[in-house]
Parts: C-alpha cells; sequence; structure tokens
C-alpha cells in the first residue's frame, strides 16, 4: 500500500546527516530524494533543502529549516524489536550523545523499554515485542491537551480511508487525574500505524511544528477536505500549506502535483511555482500551474 502520511522532520542543518545515521542502524535504512536550495548566484553554496529515507518501512521526510523549531518528546518514535540483541544494539546507538528520558530496563508493561531523545533531538521509545523491527509515529498529549488523545484519534480515523482504532488502555482507577484516560493506544491512519497516550505530569512541552505530518493529496478536492477538517474547531492555519489542528499538532496538506512542478528540469518554470507556493496559506494547484506555464 502507497504511503499517504509522511512524518516531516524539521532539522537545523542537520537533515542529510540525521538520515544517514539513521539509515545505517535501522533495518531496511534507505536514502530517497534529496532536494538542493539553488540561489542562483555564481559560486553560491549549493546546500540541501529536503530528503527523504525509509526506516524498517516507514518513509520520512526531512527539512533543513533552521532554528526556529525544536523536537520536544511530544511526538517520538515508536520502536519495536524481535529480540534483546537486536534492541540493546539500536539503543545503544541512538543513545549516543542523547538523553535518557526512560531507563533502558524491565518495566510493568514491558519485559525491557527505554525512552531516549538522540543527539539530533529527535524522540525514541524502544520495546522489545515478538515481531520484526517497526517504526510509529507516537502523540503523547500532554499539558493543556492532557486527556484529548482518544478525541483526537477519533478525529484522524474519521477523516482518513483505511483506518480504526486497534486498541486503546487506559489508566486505573486510583492514577488521579489521568484516570480512564489514554495510558496506551494503537491506531492507523490509510492504513498505516500510529501510537497516541496522554501524560499527565507537568511537562514544560508540547507539540511543535518541528514534527508534522506530510499528508500528499491527489487533487484540489482533496486539498481542500483536509485543510478545512484540520482547521475546524480551533486549528490555525500557517504558510505553504503549513496547519496545526486543535490539539497543536502540526500538518503539511499538499497536493503531489507540487512536487511533480517543483521538480520540473526547467529551473525557471520550478521557481516560478517555488515562489508561488511560498505566498499562499492552503495550497491552490491552479494558481501553482498558472505561475508553471507563464513564459
Amino acid at each position: 500500500m502507497k504511503q499517504k502520511i509522511f512524518p516531516y522532520l524539521w532539522f537545523d542543518d542537520q537533515a542529510e546527516q540525521a538520515a544517514h545515521f539513521y539509515t545505517a542502524i535501522f533495518q531496511n535504512g534507505k536514502m530517497g530524494e534529496i532536494n538542493y536550495l539553488e540561489d542562483g548566484r555564481p559560486g553560491a553554496e549549493i546546500k540541501i533543502l529536503t530528503l527523504s529515507f525509509a526506516l524498517a518501512g516507514l518513509q520520512i521526510h526531512a527539512l533543513n529549516g533552521g532554528p526556529e523549531f525544536s523536537f520536544t518528546p511530544a511526538h517520538s518514535f515508536f520502536v519495536t524489536c524481535r529480540d534483546e540483541a537486536e534492541m540493546d544494539a539500536l539503543w545503544g546507538k541512538l543513545s549516543s550523545g542523547g538523553r535518557i528520558l526512560m531507563e533502558f530496563g524491565e518495566y510493568p508493561f514491558s519485559k525491557k523499554f527505554g525512552w531516549l531523545m538522540d543527539q539530533f533531538g529527535v524522540s525514541w521509545q524502544v520495546n522489545l515485542d515478538a515481531q520484526p523491527q517497526h517504526v510509529a509515529p507516537c502523540l503523547m498529549f500532554v499539558g493543556q491537551q492532557a486527556g484529548r488523545a482518544e478525541e483526537a484519534m477519533q478525529l484522524y480515523t474519521s477523516l482518513f480511508k483505511n483506518s480504526q482504532i486497534q486498541h486503546i488502555e487506559r489508566y486505573a482507577a486510583g492514577d488521579g487525574d489521568t484516570e480512564g484516560t489514554v495510558k496506551h493506544a494503537r491506531f492507523s491512519l490509510a492504513g498505516q500505524d500510529f501510537v497516541a497516550m496522554d501524560s499527565g505530569f507537568d511537562h514544560q512541552f508540547g507539540f511543535t511544528p518541528a514534527f508534522s505530518f506530510f499528508v500528499e493529496c491527489k487533487d484540489q478536492q482533496e486539498v481542500d477536505y483536509f485543510w478545512e477538517k484540520l482547521i475546524e474547531d480551533g486549528g490555525e492555519p500557517s504558510q505553504c500549506g503549513w496547519l496545526a489542528d486543535k490539539f497543536g499538532v502540526s500538518w503539511q496538506i499538499v497536493p503531489s502535483a507540487l512536487g511533480e512542478m517543483i521538480n520540473d528540469p526547467d529551473p525557471q518554470r520550478a521557481q516560478r511555482v517555488t515562489q508561488a507556493m511560498l505566498q499562499m496559506t492552503k495550497i491552490d494547484i491552479e494558481e501553482l500551474r498558472q505561475a508553471y506555464d507563464r513564459k
């Protein structure tokens, strides 16, 4: 099944370094397309703007966007490993130069588990499970969003075809303010696996645009649909197809036609489309085509 939703990581000029590091340590790690930023000046340095890579079958996009946004543990990747040797090796490499959030060891919910923030600031939960290595994005609802994980899952699964909430484990009676909220949940969107949880701890962080979800849309109708549904009831539109939904989760709603036009071999066409896109909030395919065809 073709992937529709891509985790999108905003780095401060470390996207290529991070992608090579991750693809070297995960199973089926593979580098994908690389796009460069060229300003047209003779002798100017050509820099990587965006790239893609795959880890254990999950396609991920990355951007060298500058220092404006930073990763937080509200977004993480939940990784399952088949055996302890595989898990130990992965943990050792991810933890090098990083910061431990939950010590690597046995917990009531797992024979072996650990949570860390790696050298690039990206958070990983690594869990022992009797299945092949698997990577899924995880959303932790904290602060003002704590207790809203189930509401968010219900919204997201209602918007995407081939989606469902697969399992919810709730905090038990006696767990204070978190009682009845989501301790750990699995859900799927467009056939892709996701994880969600609530946390009642007084974390001093939340969702940021450093970790967003890039939704590839087939046409303007699909762009309009996801855009309007995700900004309903308190979401906030931003520039270039970006938005934050009512829970603070960032999304990019992007037609596949944009990538096709930006990657056109004619640099003038690609530049005109890029400039048109930079002026937009919601992406308008017809306006992009007008810029593309302009002489």
